[in-house]
């Protein structure tokens, strides 16, 4: 049964009770390992429907274009103090509304359409929104892009210096969605600061981890941060943006009125949440423990003969390059999920296949390191991975059965908030 339970919702709609009570199931029975998702703790869950879904509050606190904002202010005052004593920022915005949004504000902030920016390309790690081709951000600026070495699988950060010298860029992005391994902020920093580039952050993969000490922070490097707050911090589907203090007003300006209208008060309440959760000492253990399992699977998985990007990790996040098995991104995917085991096929650099059927997969431990699974059981999941992979490429879909119901089985101890 869902957590906290759904009776009224149920009653009124059957049809969406239902497979929302079959997503929690379905969410407790399978091993997930995409690495942007997690389980947020019951309270956040109560707080994302809670009646502060019910209030309208342009503007910020103190400063509203709508009345009865008495309970709305302290919930958002709290959030952004929060973030601020999480983070060590001198300011945060918490009213985007996702990270993509969040990135948008930043370009808004402090760019013209046309000026000359630079992130990470895709197809090496980056994100849609740091200026690739189909986005918004590549088709209104003018985006350069760096990459990965081919020997080492890591950014090269000369490379990235020479690139900058060349180019200009107005912002600098740092960071994506497929880096395994620590962002080096003092070396981009250095990098910004000779080419009078603003450089932003974006830790929304990493938040979590920075939050609990186990990965740098680029605060004191960054002037700007942007991030998601769910992924590793376990929180609601939302966005921040942090700054220093001379960057703040921009950011302010850009999130409202810039892009956005009111903001979602009961997403800003779970985010309050989420933050009181990641400054305990057990969010500290949690986060440390994110990362073993991360480096035991990566190890298990190199001991069993699969090719990691990078040769393996330093955080949450694994990318398999799948080419010396013979088999595509997309059905070693697909098997997978059949087996009760839950990632992502994924572009790996310098790919030669295309983007929706592409050499690689990603996963990371967020989510199972938030039921319980320790390093112990690494090798376990590892040998799953294989043996459906070997599966999947003979069609053996009995096989992939049999994994779905021993990892049904071992999930069965280990508690999912959200499910009874």
């Amino acid at each position: 049964m869902h957590q906290p339970p759904i009776p009224h919702l149920a009653s009124a709609d059957p049809e969406i009770g239902r497979l929302v009570e079959a997503e929690a199931e379905r969410q407790h029975r399978k091993i997930r390992l995409i690495p942007s998702e997690n389980y947020v703790s019951a309270a956040v869950l109560e707080a994302t429907g809670t009646v502060l879904t019910n209030k309208y509050s342009e503007g910020y606190p103190g400063r509203r274009y709508y009345e009865g904002q008495q309970v709305i202010d302290p919930v958002e005052r709290l959030a952004v103090q929060r973030a601020k004593d999480l983070f060590g920022v001198d300011h945060a915005n918490v009213q985007p509304y996702s990270g993509s949004p969040a990135n948008l504000a930043v370009y808004l902030a402090f760019c013209q359409p046309g000026d000359t920016v630079m992130g990470m390309a895709l197809p090496m790690g980056g994100h849609l929104t740091h200026g690739w081709s189909v986005s918004a951000t590549g088709k209104w600026f003018r985006a350069v892009r760096y990459g990965v070495r081919r020997d080492t699988g890591r950014v090269d950060m000369d490379e990235v210096r020479d690139l900058a010298l060349a180019e200009r860029p107005r912002i600098i992005f740092c960071g994506g969605t497929a880096i395994p391994r620590t962002i080096d902020f003092p070396a981009f920093a250095e990098i910004a600061r000779e080419v009078g580039a603003v450089l932003v952050a974006d830790i929304a993969h990493i938040a979590g981890l920075i939050a609990g000490g186990a990965h740098p922070s680029p605060v004191g490097h960054a002037q700007v941060i942007s991030t998601t707050t769910h992924k590793t911090l376990r929180g609601p589907r939302g966005a921040m943006l942090m700054s220093d203090a001379e960057h703040a007003s921009a950011l302010d300006k850009a999130v409202f009125p810039g892009l956005q209208g009111g903001p979602h008060n009961h997403t800003t309440a779970a985010i309050a949440v989420a933050l009181r959760e990641a400054a305990s000492e057990d969010f500290r253990t949690y986060a440390h423990n994110v990362v073993a399992n991360a480096r035991a699977l990566a190890e298990a998985l190199v001991e069993r003969g699969y090719d990691l990007v990078s040769g393996g990790t330093d955080n949450h996040l694994i990318l398999v390059d799948l080419t010396n098995r013979g088999i595509g991104g997309k059905p070693a995917a697909k098997a997978l999920d059949r087996a009760g085991i839950e990632l992502n096929y994924n572009t790996v650099p310098f790919d030669t296949r295309k983007p929706f059927d592409p050499s690689g997969i990603r996963l990371g431990t967020p989510a199972i390191t938030t039921r319980g699974l320790g390093v112990e059981q690494m090798p376990t999941l590892a040998g799953w991975i294989d043996e459906a992979i070997q599966a999947a490429d003979r069609g053996d879909d009995a096989v992939l059965d049999r994994i779905a119901d021993e990892v049904a089985e071992l999930l069965a101890g280990y508690p999912m908030p959200g499910w009874a």
